[in-house]
């Protein structure tokens, strides 16, 4: 759990499964303890991680993590574009299993960094470092249908490799060069990618973002980031794999110059062999009639992200055996 600017006293909280809306599976709510203790209060700026807590978490359900803040003030940290529905109550009903108290609902994450799971052999995981795309824009909410969704679902019935786990680290508006919003992708590296448990692989799909903001960036610019990514995640004893840049012709800031950097940044990803893999995002999700829009039948409606037929067409197009680059 993260907090920004004041420090926050978590009262009680709980993880269980979820059976249906706010309603948890009967018997599956256990309470989190911090050095012991059922409260924690968190620094400003801090992050805070509960005791381990012991048990089974069957694969591909939902976990659900109640949180009791009794006295909050100023910016509220987390997540606003979650693509999943959360509730919310007035006082602390965290041990509850029944969602009678749970009235409210928001389609934001508080509050809640991360939750991570030891596998039970030596399995390895993937930080997918992107933007809104990656968050899952224009996907249907509450289906987990984001594109990572799906290529976790892949790697969970591929028999050939010891990549099990994928970490969205997508936030809407992203870049890689800039902060805004939050953290560019050269800054977050470490804490949203390279310090996760268990991630062998960081999988990189953004540019889009310094390319139509005004004014954007250059091809040599972001490429620039690009290798001082690459060098950093290489550092960590990681690999890392890119994905093209989708086109994008339609969106409101689309422009022939912003275009032609697309290009040369997408030539550069393909071609240079400074990754250890490509997924080429842009000639799956490319109109053949005009390369440079999306398909229709994968336009989620704004000409910039994937439906949920896109979504699932870019997690396919990714060589499994090539996240798990570090093994072989």
């Amino acid at each position: 759990m993260c907090i920004r600017d004041r420090p926050v006293t978590f009262g009680n909280v709980h993880a269980g499964l979820q059976r249906d809306g706010a309603a948890l599976v009967p018997g599956s709510n256990r309470r989190l303890t911090f050095d012991g203790a059922r409260s924690v209060t968190v620094p400003a700026g801090g992050i805070v991680h509960s005791d381990p807590l012991p048990g089974h978490v069957p694969a591909a359900s939902s976990l659900v993590v109640s949180l009791y803040v009794a006295r909050a003030g100023g910016a509220l940290t987390g997540h606003w574009m979650a693509m999943q529905t959360s509730y919310t109550a007035e006082g602390d009903h965290t041990a509850e299993e029944s969602a009678a108290h749970w009235k409210q609902r928001t389609g934001s994450w508080s509050y809640l960094d991360a939750v991570t799971v030891r596998p039970r052999s030596a399995a390895g995981a993937v930080a997918a470092l992107g933007d809104s795309v990656t968050d899952g824009w224009q996907s249907t909410t509450d289906l987990n249908r984001r594109w990572p969704d799906y290529l976790a679902r892949r790697l969970a019935k591929s028999p050939t490799t010891t990549i099990e786990g994928v970490a969205n680290a997508g936030i809407a508006g992203n870049r890689v060069l800039t902060d805004a919003p939050g953290q560019s992708a050269l800054n977050r590296l470490s804490r949203d990618a390279l310090s996760l448990p268990g991630v062998r692989t960081v999988f990189l799909f953004q540019g889009v973002n310094d390319i139509k903001v005004e004014p954007g960036a250059t091809a040599a610019e972001l490429i620039a980031g690009y290798r001082a990514l690459i060098d950093r995640v290489h550092a960590a004893g990681k690999c890392v794999v890119a994905s093209t840049i989708a086109p994008f012709k339609g969106w409101q800031e689309w422009d022939p110059a912003g275009e032609a950097v697309r290009q040369k940044v997408n030539a550069f990803i393909r071609d240079s062999g400074e990754f250890d893999a490509v997924a080429d995002f842009d000639r799956v999700l490319r109109s053949p009639y005009d390369p440079e829009r999306i398909l229709p039948v994968f336009d989620g409606g704004d000409h910039l992200h994937p439906n949920d037929k896109g979504m699932q067409a870019m997690a396919d197009a990714v060589d499994l055996e090539s996240l798990d680059c570090g093994s072989r």
